[in-house]
């Protein structure tokens, strides 16, 4: 690898336990085992001579490649067009299942359809993060790398022995390349495996196109419960597929990305670790899925977040704002100060410092997505009742005091108006469900505490000179979080208070269809350096527009995000101004946020007619 390759240049294999990037040259440059949020076996994502790949590319031969999916699967199709042939790889991930595993496939297929080409294999893991040394042992049929925490096994896909007669192989005390040439028909291929126990052997064609088959087939059964037959189907369908990989299915939690360090602006020090699972986007994912028909997966997302709620009541804590996978709350943040970041991109962080942080607005967000599940039928039980009743009682004695905010600055806790806002959610759905299903709770204060916060934001909230909505309560900066007023029931999109804060934003956050979270210039979030759009908020404000009767406008805006996603239809955290994609890769909030302005911007505009 001579050099970063684009984000926007990559796709999204997984089998729903981890996940892997593969470049447009053919490269793997991230992969975690076992976990999302397992160190990395490939790495090149943040250092490309420290953190290890797998490339498959021709070799000596000027080519341009393009990446599709094979259609209603995450089954990754990189094409290598030259003059003297045209070459097919073929990248999955067979699904690992609802337990959790070590072992774990990576299945890379290379086919030549039209004359000849030279390929290179190079397999060249770095485990750990590149900080644990390991050991190859090579075989007739591949090869072991041993690091002491983890084994990579290479396995390789036998089409033709006069393969073996017309290839160069190097392997050295790190990695494995082979220089081999394909002709019309002819194929090679590996299967990488983690936590195997038996040594290399040789995959027949038929055992590949067997996985091959029943991955696509999982997948495309799996999509087909989809209810969505909307304007943007493709999108919306892509959007589904990206977050089910995101999923980790021993337990439903969505990771908010699978993905580490990548920097929210090239060269800056905004680089986080975002493989984990926040509160947030769980419920979000409920009402996203939900809204697809998708129930199965939302009752998951639910019981997840009934876990962790029944934790910290069981604990008498707050909830944590975010968490492992497995539901675990330990996610110490460190520095990984050897590699040197994506593009120059430093500090390297894993682990995530935010996880202690206040924030206020994830009771809203899990109450909202728990009434959401209800009215579906996806009830919550006694004790996840009981244990939602002590979080609503925490919530009324807590809710009125500086906390950290939905974007996780670290410039010191705030009367964050996103925070109060989604604390009078909380109440709102906590005291609904009590009534709906007569259940027992203190609802006179559950109501008082509500009306409360309600006086509270139209007083403090709102600001007189900017005649607006502003972040919190000693500013007058515009938050796009904001945004979410009228969708939550706070406010109606006609009343005045919110069609003059729309139109503040218009003019400050707004560039052309692209949304800026806030301006940290403007409101110092203790962090060096700027930001993109976001993407997210993005789309929120295409909903707010479509909702405050703008539908002409909603339905172009949106039409022009959909213009920002890569080739392949997936979206980062952000977009730059020159439409790169910036942050971690892809993002859970991004593709949530699509389909649900999708599915809501449907039903108006059918309305509408």
């Amino acid at each position: 690898m001579e050099s970063y390759p684009a984000l926007e240049n990559h796709g999204l294999i997984g089998d729903l336990q981890t996940a892997a990037l593969v470049t447009r040259d053919g490269t793997i440059d991230w992969f975690c085992a076992p976990r999302f949020d397992s160190p990395s076996v490939f790495g090149g994502l943040l250092d490309r001579h420290k953190g290890g790949y797998f490339q498959i590319s021709p070799d000596g031969v000027d080519y341009v490649s393009k990446q599709l999916y094979l259609p209603d699967t995450p089954i990754l199709i990189t094409r290598f067009l030259s003059a003297d042939g045209v070459g097919e790889l073929i990248d999955f991930m067979p699904v690992a299942g609802d337990q959790a595993t070590d072992r774990h496939r990576l299945v890379r297929m290379l086919r030549v359809v039209r004359g000849r080409m030279r390929f290179r294999f190079d397999c060249q893991p770095r485990f750990n993060y590149g900080r644990d040394p390991h050991e190859l042992q090579p075989g007739p049929e591949g090869g072991v790398f041993h690091s002491p925490a983890l084994s990579l096994t290479l396995n390789v896909v036998r089409y033709a022995e006069r393969l073996t007669e017309e290839h160069e192989r190097r392997r050295s005390t790190e990695g494995i390349c082979v220089v081999a040439t394909l002709r019309e028909g002819e194929a090679g291929g590996v299967v990488l495996e983690t936590g195997a126990t038996d040594p290399p052997r040789a995959y027949t064609p038929g055992e590949v196109r067997e996985l091959l088959e029943e991955t696509r087939d999982y997948w495309r059964r799996w999509l087909d419960r989809s209810r969505y037959t909307g304007r943007w189907r493709e999108m919306v369908e892509r959007s589904a597929i990206t977050l089910k990989l995101m999923t980790y299915a021993p337990t439903g939690a969505l990771i908010a990305a699978p993905t580490a360090g990548l920097p929210e602006q090239i060269g800056g020090q905004r680089n986080w670790d975002y493989r984990y699972t926040w509160i947030r986007d769980a419920s979000f994912s409920v009402h996203a899925l939900l809204s697809l028909g998708f129930t199965e997966e939302a009752t998951r997302y639910m019981r997840w977040v009934n876990d962790r709620i029944q934790d910290a009541g069981e604990g008498g804590v707050p909830l944590q704002i975010m968490y492992r996978v497995d539901g675990s709350p330990d996610l110490t943040e460190e520095t990984l100060h050897h590699l040197e970041g994506y593009r120059g991109s430093a500090p390297v962080r894993v682990g995530n410092g935010a996880a202690d942080q206040l924030q206020l607005d994830i009771y809203g967000e899990a109450l909202n997505a728990l009434h959401l599940g209800d009215s579906h039928g996806l009830q919550v039980s006694h004790q996840g009742w009981l244990n939602t009743v002590k979080l609503m009682d925490w919530l009324c004695d807590n809710w009125d005091q500086p906390e950290d905010g939905i974007w996780e600055t670290r410039g010191g806790r705030q009367d964050f108006t996103y925070g109060r806002l989604m604390s009078w959610v909380a109440l709102d759905r906590a005291v609904r469900l009590a009534h709906r299903r007569g259940r027992p709770g203190d609802t006179s204060r559950w109501v008082g505490t509500r009306n409360q916060i309600y006086d509270q934001i139209m007083r403090r909230g709102f600001h007189p000179g900017r005649r607006a909505f502003v972040q919190h309560y000693a500013t007058d900066v515009l938050d796009a979080a904001l945004l979410a007023m009228p969708s939550i029931g706070f406010v109606t999109p006609t009343d005045p208070m919110w069609q003059s804060t729309l139109r503040a934003m218009d003019d400050e956050l707004v560039s052309d269809s692209l949304v800026y979270r806030y301006d940290p210039a403007a409101s110092p979030d203790g962090l060096p350096g700027s930001e993109s759009t976001f993407t997210m908020c993005s789309f929120w404000y295409v909903e707010a527009l479509a909702q405050s009767g703008r539908l002409d406008e909603a339905r172009l805006m949106f039409e022009k995000m959909l213009t920002y996603s890569t080739d392949l239809g997936l979206y980062s955290e952000e977009i730059a101004p020159t439409g790169e994609q910036t942050g971690n890769f892809p993002q859970a909030f991004s593709h949530l946020s699509l389909i649900s302005t999708a599915v809501n911007l449907d039903r108006l505009l059918d309305a509408h007619r």
